[in-house]
């Protein structure tokens, strides 16, 4: 409220800003706050009303009052679910992310966060066209968008992000894949590739990733006997009714060659052994030694020339002799080469995720089926929550997880997948820019595209093969879920950044093959150690961050020494059996 100097008279006053205020003259300040007369008639039609300066203040008032709005008004873009995939934390994740979002309502926004928003508005026309519908496996976007039109943001947004730490690559300490076999190992490779009499069949399940282990560990397990191995079965899928064979996922041709001097490879057993009754198992221990192999099969295997194994998953131990680790690397990356057609059409598209810059892929594991088995929820909604546990009553067979362990037990035992929200949190923290590009693998989440909308928010450049991909591109692969996944591999295999939201045959195998490529950047989510910092609604953002980057110091790819983790795969942990380093090389091998 202002006063005249006579202190007789109120008038109103509108507040504006100070510089606003300097530029005026002191006649606009009178004018301002002192009403002039009324203006006669003749003077407005004689275009005389220009020269007020109420006139001016009041449009540039006009001008600057839809600023001042999207200043004061900042609209919370909320999840559209819970955060948490289990009640009984439900609401301390509630209010972490509420409070995050109460700073941003209130202007106490960091630059990072502010230049975050300005990176997501510059771009194309067609980028902002396209950021929502790309993402969500929209078969209404061609493929000619994605080559040319699509402007991914990257470079355009100052080049320093793509700079950025969070593209540096491992240290790989020189170490180089090296398969050179032993002079006893060559020798025993005459006399099985001359054997005519034993014939191993085996019988993969699963999906393309657990059939790829399993016929792995079938050449091993050839080896070991000394038998011919029978070109694998593959099992029809009974989720996804995959009804593919091997020389329709993997190259047979490659596979023949690249084994011919370790295992006899044969398309169809030899007409002399067809009518023999074979040697039938299906159910081998786990984890078993090349000796009990031997000591259980040879001599049968030896008198009915044919045995047929069903179910190898992790039947074979990890722990075997120097020359068989090396020839499980051989069968894991260079036998098993996918066929040409999908070979074609993955490097394809990683060649457009690459065209703009670097990229991330991730392996989300959201899908129904995988709720189900780990005995987690999503954080969805109580509707979604049924759906889960009435597939568990129906077939309780499905459920692999410990069932003594109720859901948030498990969750804090890190044994469920990250929700979106917690993966966005996690790449943000380690430092990964809003523009990146992310390809993500895996099948339709359960809740559909809004389930994602936690992560495509943070990252809006968010890609998956029917995004890259013409209809015409995908149509020879259309119901074919092996051959989908093996397009999902090649991607992910080939970009900057891999991260799985959960562990699996799919993560541990490209994992191994990063390694095996030189040591490219995997990110292991610690998530038996994370989850309490996640729920922690009082730590502040940039605590949370530094803690986020501590635990995860020591996971970002680097080699790790199979040595000191016993049991465990050699396709995933490849130093040292399958790597070497240089002698000239000093650095450490630690």
């Amino acid at each position: 409220m202002a006063k005249s100097k006579n202190n007789a008279k109120k008038v109103s006053c509108i507040s504006v800003p100070s510089q606003k205020i300097d530029s005026l003259s002191s006649s606009s300040l009178h004018y301002l706050f002192f009403s002039p007369k009324k203006p006669s008639a003749n003077r407005f039609f004689g275009l005389k009303w220009y020269r007020s300066s109420r006139f001016w203040f009041l449009a540039l008032f006009l001008c600057g009052f839809p600023g001042m709005l999207k200043l004061w008004y900042t609209p919370d873009p909320s999840v559209p679910f819970s955060p948490d995939p289990c009640v009984t934390s439900q609401s301390q994740l509630q209010k972490s992310f509420s409070n995050r979002h109460t700073r941003q309502q209130l202007g106490l926004v960091s630059n990072d966060e502010r230049n975050g928003k300005n990176d997501q508005e510059v771009g194309s026309v067609n980028a902002r066209e396209l950021k929502f519908e790309v993402g969500f496996g929209s078969n209404e976007v061609k493929n000619e968008s994605l080559k040319g039109a699509v402007d991914f943001q990257g470079r355009i947004s100052g080049g320093v992000e793509e700079d950025s730490e969070f593209w540096k690559q491992p240290d790989g300490l020189g170490f180089k894949p090296c398969l050179k076999f032993s002079g006893e190992y060559s020798k025993e490779s005459e006399l099985i590739l001359e054997d005519r009499r034993k014939y191993l069949l085996v019988v993969v399940s699963g999906g393309m990733n657990q059939q790829r282990n399993q016929i792995v560990d079938a050449v091993v397990i050839a080896r070991i006997l000394g038998a011919a191995l029978v070109v694998p079965i593959l099992q029809v899928n009974v989720i996804w009714g995959d009804e593919s064979e091997f020389s329709d996922i993997f190259d047979l041709e490659n596979f023949k060659r690249v084994l011919a001097n370790d295992v006899r490879i044969v398309s169809s057993l030899p007409s002399n052994h067809v009518t023999r009754r074979p040697v039938v198992e299906s159910r081998t221990p786990l984890h078993v030694s090349p000796h009990w192999i031997r000591a259980r099969y040879l001599k049968r295997l030896n008198r009915e020339g044919v045995l047929l194994l069903r179910g190898l998953d992790s039947r074979l131990s990890k722990d075997l002799p120097s020359d068989l680790q090396k020839l499980r690397c051989k069968v894991a990356f260079h036998a098993l080469r996918f066929v040409p057609p999908v070979l074609e059409l993955g490097n394809k598209l990683a060649e457009r995720m690459q065209r703009k810059g670097p990229y991330i892929a991730l392996h989300l594991r959201m899908e129904l089926d995988m709720w189900v088995r780990t005995g987690c929820h999503p954080g969805l909604n109580h509707e979604y929550d049924e759906i889960i546990n009435q597939e568990r009553r129906q077939r309780p067979e499905l459920l692999t997880a410990k069932s003594n362990m109720t859901c948030h037990e498990r969750k804090l035992a890190g044994l469920c997948p990250l929700t979106p929200l917690e993966v966005a949190r996690l790449l943000k923290a380690l430092g990964a820019p809003k523009s990146a590009r992310i390809y993500w693998a895996g099948g339709q989440p359960l809740g559909g595209k809004e389930a994602l909308l936690p992560l495509t928010r943070e990252f809006p450049h968010f890609y998956n093969k029917e995004d890259l991909a013409s209809a015409g591109e995908l149509k020879p692969f259309a119901n074919k879920a092996s051959l989908m996944a093996a397009i999902d591999y090649l991607v992910s295999e080939k970009s900057d950044v891999f991260m799985p939201s959960h562990g699996g045959n799919m993560g541990h195998a490209i994992q191994g093959h990063r390694a095996y490529a030189g040591h490219k950047k995997y990110i292991t989510p610690n998530k038996r150690h994370m989850l309490r910092y996640f729920l922690n609604s009082s730590l502040p953002e940039a605590e949370f961050i530094g803690v986020m980057k501590e635990l995860h110091r020591d996971s970002l790819g680097q080699p790790e020494r199979r040595t000191s983790k016993a049991g465990r795969d050699v396709t995933k942990y490849p130093v040292p059996e399958c790597m070497c380093r240089d002698e000239h090389d000093d650095r450490s091998h630690e």
